[in-house]
């Protein structure tokens, strides 16, 4: 069973919607991230935080370029999900060659503007830890912290660590 509750994104992920339900057709929305190593960004969020992959899809290059995803590069996407049916949430990872990194300071979430975050919410921190620990992540700055009160149910910890891009994951869930 995964053990990764829910997700929302402010960097990279998925949010709620909180307009008029009417308007939607699904609850939440997917998230595209173009990373440098597919492999290694696939292992991190499946083995290390818990998503489960899906059956991916191809983009042709005529479509991606006339959408305006693209200048003329096709698409393999891999397909990462948290819970099941159709309104789970999902992040939809993809390499394309000859994309850059990022440049410049990226270190903190105000570096610059942008998506800059995801909050991933775990049942059980310390076996997410263990998990990712395998893969040779660890935990920015001191973390695990306790969250206050005033900001979560007693007993939650918020934990920051890095993608394989070096995204920012925060995970939130109680230690076990």
């Amino acid at each position: 069973m995964n053990r990764v509750l829910a997700v929302l994104v402010t960097s990279c992920l998925a949010l709620p919607c909180v307009a008029d339900d009417s308007a939607f057709t699904r609850s939440t929305i997917d998230l595209g991230c173009v990373v440098s190593d597919l492999d290694k960004s696939v292992r991190f969020y499946t083995e290390g935080v818990g998503f489960t992959e899906l059956k991916g899809f191809d983009v042709p290059a005529t479509l991606a370029t006339d959408a305006g995803l693209t200048d003329g590069m096709p698409l393999a996407i891999r397909v990462l999900v948290l819970g099941e049916g159709d309104s789970a949430t999902k992040l939809k990872l993809m390499h394309v060659a000859g994309t850059a990194p990022r440049t410049g300071d990226t270190e903190f979430i105000h570096s610059h503007t942008g998506f800059r975050y995801l909050s991933i919410f775990v049942a059980d921190t310390d076996a997410a830890l263990a998990r990712l620990a395998k893969l040779g992540v660890k935990p920015i700055a001191k973390s695990p912290v306790a969250l206050p009160a005033s900001l979560a149910p007693a007993g939650m910890h918020l934990t920051c660590v890095r993608d394989p891009d070096g995204n920012l994951v925060e995970l939130i869930g109680p230690r076990k």
